[in-house]
């Protein structure tokens, strides 16, 4: 990789950033321990499901290396670990290595298979995924951009998170949203398919992946096809009590597609004008269902 061994290090640790680096994860959250240890809570694509586990990590900053070791699993996968190494080149590169070790439910060697395709797939996928994340050096502050809209809402947070839960209620219940299919393979893990509706008639399809938390009142959210002038998008709802009631938050993080950029608003557009695109018209949906659940919260909380 053309990139410093201490810049490719630092996207390895920040795991709250794998969204936005690896596209296979949809959510990670990491809870620190003494000594560079972590506890992960993973989420992430495998084939056309997503699954979640729970790894420990140890990170040692001066050798640039981070182990781990998948605590639960998810099947057919009995036990995995293994070890992120940095390594500088000379010119002041690095070279990557990402090794694993692995073993099947029952040692079932269809299983052994499926787990070492999926395992080199993914792995390959995510060391391009780190090259071009970290070869983008400084002009990634000028591509990646991240903002919140907000709503205080006189209801209670079940109610918003319903709101925002039944997401197969939105054509009816949203006036930008023109079509969506909504799936559940297990409780928590949702899969999106929407239209959406732009003020010049427009109508633009991505399909998501989400994880939600109702203990929380958090759902969050990965874009796997998005528009054209992005290469990332996520995404996370978030409710918290506030005064009376409760404020209900959308926080997007997005990635510019350079060549998206210029095929979406030609060949002399600038990253700054792509920014204030992106802002406006995420903002602009999120702020539109945010004031409709908050309709839709205080109307229940009234009738209660």
């Amino acid at each position: 990789m053309d990139a410093a061994p201490a810049a490719v290090f630092a996207l390895i640790a920040d795991v709250s950033g794998w969204p936005q680096v690896f596209g296979p994860t949809v959510h990670a959250e990491a809870e620190e321990e003494p000594d560079g240890r972590q506890t992960l809570r993973i989420w992430a694509l495998a084939g056309d499901r997503v699954r979640h586990w729970t790894s420990r990590r140890i990170l040692d900053a001066s050798a640039r290396t981070v182990s781990f070791r998948q605590v639960v699993s998810a099947h057919p996968v009995a036990a995995m670990g293994g070890e992120w190494r940095v390594e500088p080149v000379d010119g002041g590169g690095s070279r990557v290595v990402l090794l694993h070790d692995y073993r099947a439910v029952d040692d079932d060697p269809a299983a052994v298979e499926l787990i070492g395709e999926a395992v080199d797939r993914n792995s390959r996928a995510e060391l391009a995924a780190l090259r071009n994340a970290a070869e983008l050096g400084a002009a990634r502050d000028e591509l990646a951009l991240t903002f919140e809209d907000s709503v205080d809402i006189a209801g209670r947070a079940e109610d918003v998170y319903a709101f925002l839960d039944r997401a197969d209620r939105w054509p009816e219940r949203l006036p930008h949203v023109a079509r969506l299919e909504l799936t559940e393979d297990e409780p928590g893990i949702q899969r999106m398919d929407m239209d959406t509706r732009s003020p010049d008639g427009s109508v633009h399809n991505t399909t998501s992946a989400r994880v939600c938390f109702p203990g929380r009142h958090v759902l969050v959210y990965k874009q796997l096809r998005v528009p054209v002038a992005m290469s990332v998008h996520t995404g996370r709802w978030e409710i918290v009590p506030h005064g009376d009631g409760v404020r209900a938050t959308s926080r997007h993080s997005v990635v510019l597609d350079p060549e998206g950029v210029r095929h979406a608003l030609g060949q002399q557009a600038t990253y700054a004008e792509a920014r204030a695109l992106v802002r406006r018209a995420l903002g602009t949906n999120s702020t539109t269902t945010l004031r409709h659940a908050k309709e839709f919260a205080e109307a229940v909380r009234a009738r209660t």
